[in-house]
């Protein structure tokens, strides 16, 4: 378990008539996009049962499907551990977040509105707000990714971003951990931002790719243990 705490009880909605089941596996999902569950961390079928207070029956078909989409593996008879990604995984893992992002930034430039825009300047301002924050700037950077998704206005690539997520959530430690990262990172949401609000879809793609090799650069380094 990652030092943010347990899986917020509530996260569990047992009011949307979906079998309880596929609401245990949508929490533990939204849990590894939030960070409460990190690479190495164990998932233990009576503990997570307990914390959510559901029965065992769920939470197994939960971490079946965990397991199956890659997420999880066996920890030698210790239940299930989030997996962590090898070098090749998060080489692809990027190569599809540039493409996926840059799409998304294109399409945002075409589509987004001027309220969505102009949240987008706000999450930047909170973002900058947070430098010595690597959790908060990671946080704050997710809800600013998801706010260009939803600027696209397209449903199919929106979902494809939101698979993506679940990945992301493998990577571990954020890469606004790295020096230097912050700053630079903060410049390149700037950057977009404008190209966004300037309706310019060429820059906007190719700022939002340019900023996704930023990352994969800063995340091998960390990888590295440089």
């Amino acid at each position: 378990m990652s030092d943010q705490g347990p899986v917020p009880l509530e996260l569990v909605d047992r009011d949307t008539g979906i079998p309880l089941s596929e609401a245990v596996f949508r929490t533990l999902c939204q849990a590894l996009r939030a960070g409460f569950y990190r690479p190495g961390d164990r998932l233990r079928e009576e503990e997570v049962a307990q914390r959510l207070k559901v029965s065992r029956t769920p939470v197994r078909e939960a971490l079946g499907r965990l397991m199956a989409k890659g997420f999880v593996e066996p920890a030698g008879g210790r239940g299930l551990i989030v997996r962590s990604l090898d070098t090749a995984e998060v080489l692809e893992l990027y190569a599809m977040r540039e493409i996926l992002e840059g799409a998304a930034a294109r399409l945002a430039a075409q589509h987004a509105s001027d309220p969505e825009i102009d949240a987008l300047a706000d999450l930047e301002l909170a973002f900058e707000a947070h430098l010595d924050d690597p959790a908060e700037m990671a946080r704050l950077n997710r809800v600013f990714h998801e706010t260009i998704f939803r600027a696209a206005r397209n449903r199919y690539l929106d979902s494809a971003l939101q698979e993506l997520q679940d990945g992301i959530s493998l990577l571990g430690a954020t890469t606004f951990s790295a020096a230097g990262r912050p700053s630079t990172a903060a410049a390149e949401h700037r950057a977009l931002i404008d190209a966004i609000a300037a309706r310019n879809p060429d820059q906007a793609e190719k700022l939002a790719r340019s900023h996704i090799q930023e990352a994969l650069r800063s995340r091998l380094k960390l990888m590295q243990g440089r």
